[in-house]
């Protein structure tokens, strides 16, 4: 297995990419059949100097990014990244490596995974996972059609990338097929201890009542070449049988060591062995950081302002940990595996 222990300093790669001339964006509605209105969703892309300098996804606890909004894309054949969002996020908190994807000639595309976003959560309704993949889909199927996009599109070039909840999206995107029976027996088990079956248990969600049917069955996009998995979730209890089908090229980025990695997305802990089960996988583990390290760089007063509305502490990350460095690691490692230029 390929693997390497990342120190969170800032290197050439991460400095470049902040020096480099900001993505070109544009929001979506996407129509999608399998949910009861459009989806809201996003691309980011290598663009022309024109359009709208703008600072997108800032807000009080939050530093945005710079983009140059309704840009003409850049000539060229450009790849298709889709991107996943983690449980309770959306596109925005993911913005930076949108932004350094598309710097790097990617063309990324993400969307607002309805009942499992920021503003629409329903412990229910997010844990039809599958859901999330139909949501990507559709957005590439819109994407393909786009006329503002058509003509610079690889579509031999499809790579699905994600974080946290996200990460099981785009590896299930990618093969990885689940165990709904084995991962209710891992929150029997493991309680309060994972943030996600506490999570569901304070919802009063039984994971017994399950679909296993629905949970089990392979939802691969065949046009995935390769796929990246930022702290993946659901992969407890997995065995050969679900990885058996999966694209030989993964990328799993883990985020902290020791007390540092969150328990519910640790691929390489004792109760999942996920990552053993994909020995040829590229294993990137980043330190000091945090599960939280991968949303967007806080401003000053986002702690004090999380900490007053008794929210997660998604900003307060381990000591001596550079958030943009650990950005800047995490889309390098990505690029690389994707070839991206």
């Amino acid at each position: 297995m390929r693997r390497f222990l990342v120190a969170a300093i800032v290197t050439l790669a991460a400095s470049l990419a902040q020096a480099a001339e900001p993505s070109g964006f544009v929001e979506l509605l996407i129509q999608a059949p399998h949910q009861v209105a459009p989806i809201e969703g996003a691309v980011w892309y290598p663009s022309q100097a024109d359009g709208t300098i703008t600072q997108f996804a800032e807000n009080p606890v939050f530093q945005g990014v710079t983009v140059r909004k309704g840009a003409r894309v850049a000539p060229g054949r450009h790849p298709i990244v889709l991107l996943s969002h983690g449980l309770g996020g959306n596109f925005r908190t993911l913005s930076w490596l949108a932004v350094g994807l598309a710097q790097r000639g990617a063309v990324v595309v993400a969307v607002n995974h309805p009942g499992s976003t920021t503003k629409d959560l329903e412990m229910m309704r997010s844990m039809h996972h599958w859901t999330r993949v139909q949501d990507l889909q559709a957005a590439l199927a819109l994407l393909m059609t786009d006329p503002r996009f058509l003509s610079n599109l690889d579509p031999a070039r499809i790579y699905a990338a994600g974080f946290s909840f996200g990460g099981w999206t785009a590896l299930s995107m990618a093969g990885l097929t689940g165990d709904a029976t084995a991962y209710a027996s891992h929150c029997d088990a493991t309680g309060a201890k994972s943030t996600h079956c506490a999570d569901l248990a304070r919802a009063n969600f039984d994971l017994h009542s399950l679909n296993a049917e629905s949970w089990n069955r392979s939802y691969k996009d065949r046009r995935i070449q390769a796929v990246a998995a930022i702290d993946p979730a659901l992969h407890y209890g997995l065995n050969a049988v679900n990885v058996r089908d999966l694209v030989p090229n993964v990328l799993l980025i883990g985020l902290g060591t020791g007390a540092d990695r969150l328990l519910a997305t640790n691929f390489s802990s004792t109760g999942s062995n996920f990552a053993a089960l994909v020995p040829a996988a590229k294993v990137v583990t980043i330190a000091p950081a945090s599960h939280f390290t991968a949303l967007l760089a806080c401003k000053t007063a986002g702690a004090s302002i999380l900490a007053d509305e008794k929210d997660d502490p998604v900003c307060t990350d381990p000591v001596g940990t550079e958030r943009e460095a650990v950005h800047g690691k995490i889309v390098d490692a990505i690029a690389q595996e994707f070839g991206l230029d």
